[in-house]
């Protein structure tokens, strides 16, 4: 439960405030797991398994509830983090054209640096929670000579 109304804002129709408490667990209530992600899933067929938690620095916090295989993605402005709070991904980052596997599980993070694609294969489900900095660029084709 949200216990504030100081500085408001939206997110694909989602209120969002600072300086507010926020359970993890009750926002999750408001996520739809998606079923079966791919890098071709449009922004609409998943918009009910991601959450904006809060507005922070030049992006948000985010959670998200899925299976399957996210496109590829990267934060030209800043570092981003990752947690896993339940299940587990595969997260490939794209370092020089060569790609390193991170197996992560419940209860561990992940911090991607700055300007590396990146995607996560998530075939058994996960639930996580990003501090993402904006903008983000995404490809469905890896990424080649970037």
């Amino acid at each position: 439960m949200r216990n504030s109304t100081a500085s408001l804002s939206t997110y694909k129709d989602q209120v969002v405030s600072k300086s507010e408490v926020i359970t993890i667990s009750d926002e999750f209530s408001r996520v739809v797991f998606l079923n079966g992600r791919t890098p071709e899933t449009t922004d609409e067929e998943a918009k009910n398994a991601f959450a904006l938690l809060s507005e922070y620095r030049e992006g948000g916090i985010y959670i998200a509830h899925y299976s399957g295989f996210s496109e590829w993605e990267r934060h030209p402005q800043g570092d981003e983090y990752v947690h896993i709070l339940d299940g587990e991904t595969a997260l490939i980052l794209l370092n020089d054209n060569i790609a390193q596997r991170y197996n992560l599980s419940s209860g561990q993070i992940l911090v991607i640096p700055k300007g590396i694609w990146h995607r996560f294969e998530s075939p058994d489900g996960v639930k996580i929670m990003t501090i993402t900095p904006q903008p983000t660029e995404h490809s469905i084709k890896l990424p080649v000579g970037t």
